[in-house]
């Protein structure tokens, strides 16, 4: 047997490879590595040591959009981000940005869902400390993220604005 330690990167179709570089820079903070023309496109995360974290290959304006659960295929893609400050920032950026699709505590990790402009959806989290696991029932229930800054002891100034503001994207 091998052992795996990582996903070290993953590669998308998307319909424009730049408008898909534009979303997974200005919004998620992306660089990019390298470019093979308008149709390649090759992004490290912000606290990545990859080569390339995502690889985004335009196939054209009229490919289908992504499957909702109709065929097997790739569910969702999952990032995790550095701090509890970190996911309450990409809320905010995610909102803005018209993408937040979702929020939940599943126990183990917070997490945002968001999809980019072809619909692939992709999930950030923020992976609760391990020694907690225990204490906290695994599954899917709402996120309460200003709760949570505040039992951890983060400052919460703006918290009220953030949650309009994302109530106001979210249904």
């Amino acid at each position: 047997m091998f052992t795996i330690t990582r996903l070290n990167h993953a590669v998308l179709y998307v319909r424009d490879a730049t408008v898909a570089l534009d979303f997974y820079r200005d919004v998620l903070g992306f660089t990019v590595v390298e470019s093979m023309g308008p149709q390649a496109h090759f992004l490290r995360a912000s606290g990545s040591d990859n080569h390339h974290d995502l690889g985004l290959f335009g196939i054209g304006p009229e490919a289908p959009p992504p499957t909702r659960g109709e065929r097997v295929g790739l569910y969702h893609l999952a990032w995790e981000v550095a701090t509890l400050p970190d996911l309450a920032t990409a809320r905010v950026t995610l909102a803005n940005a018209g993408a937040l699709t979702g929020q939940s505590d599943h126990g183990a990790s917070l997490s945002l869902y968001a999809q980019d402009p072809d619909g692939n959806q992709f999930e950030l989290f923020w992976l609760i400390p391990r020694d907690e696991w225990a204490t906290r029932a695994f599954g899917t229930r709402p996120l309460d993220l200003e709760g949570e800054l505040a039992r951890r002891g983060h400052g919460v100034d703006g918290a009220a604005d953030t949650r309009t503001s994302v109530d106001q994207r979210v249904t």
